[in-house]
């Protein structure tokens, strides 16, 4: 096991499991999301990684609870450093050359249900935790990129409509009915062992990552030709975001 401080990466075989550490509500502070991306990048760098499956869970009652405000809200500097760490990681694990699970444990809202839809898989458990979309909750709109990860993973306008105009406070099983869950378990260690079995079965048809990562570039192109942006923030390209690294 190796930790980057805020999670851990266990190789099981071919499955790495990557583990959100601690009982806070994970929120995705950029020294958070430097640890998960530095994960990947061990990841991805492993020789065996071609025939390799992915799994990422959390400890304690939250998957994540989306973005620190508390720390961005300080001023709009922080709020593009924030937005551009998580589109690179998304970047990242649309792009890694093996299949991705969510093991959702605990809640997971707003930034945090966007990091858990960028999996190819959500499992989650069932007796407590939801997914929730809460911009509309909290006025803050959501970013283009949002909009298309949302589209990706969710193929009815009326699943779309309850998830991001309503905000839905989406159950386990309210996600495997509304078709983007891909099943829902009686606890925390029942949804691990669960995708832990599913990872096993990916890994033994034994695909070539490379080609399975292009086949979900293709699936998700909308969204990674938006990431270079996010007008929520005022983050319209490369330029801007070299001004604001500047000042930080």
């Amino acid at each position: 096991m190796e930790s980057e401080g805020l999670c851990t990466l266990e190789k099981r075989g071919n499955i790495f499991l990557l583990i959100l550490t601690g009982t806070g509500d994970h929120r995705l502070h950029p020294n958070l999301i430097d640890s998960i991306s530095a994960a990947l990048r061990r990841v991805r760098s492993d020789s065996t990684s071609s025939s390799s499956a992915l799994i990422t869970t959390a400890q304690g009652k939250y998957f994540s609870n989306g973005y620190d405000l508390k720390w961005a809200l300080v001023d709009n500097a922080r709020q593009k450093l924030m937005s551009r760490k998580l589109r690179c990681l998304v970047s990242d694990l649309i792009t890694l050359p093996m299949p991705t699970i969510a093991a959702v444990t605990g809640h997971a809202s707003a930034a945090g249900f966007v990091f858990a839809l960028c999996h190819d898989y959500i499992l989650m458990r069932k007796d407590r935790g939801f997914l929730y979309m809460s911009e509309l909750d909290i006025g803050f709109p959501i970013p283009t990129w949002f909009s298309a990860l949302v589209k990706c993973r969710m193929g009815s306008p009326a699943v779309r409509r309850e998830v991001v105009m309503k905000a839905a406070k989406v159950t386990a099983e309210m996600g495997v009915e509304m078709g983007f869950v891909d099943s829902a378990h009686s606890g925390a260690e029942e949804t691990v062992e669960a995708a832990i079995k599913l990872s096993e079965e990916l890994v033994s048809r034994n695909w070539d990552g490379k080609t399975y990562a292009a086949c979900r570039k293709t699936l998700f192109v909308e969204l990674l030709n938006s990431l270079g942006s996010d007008e929520t923030v005022g983050d319209y390209g490369d330029e801007d975001a070299n001004k604001t690294l500047a000042k930080l």
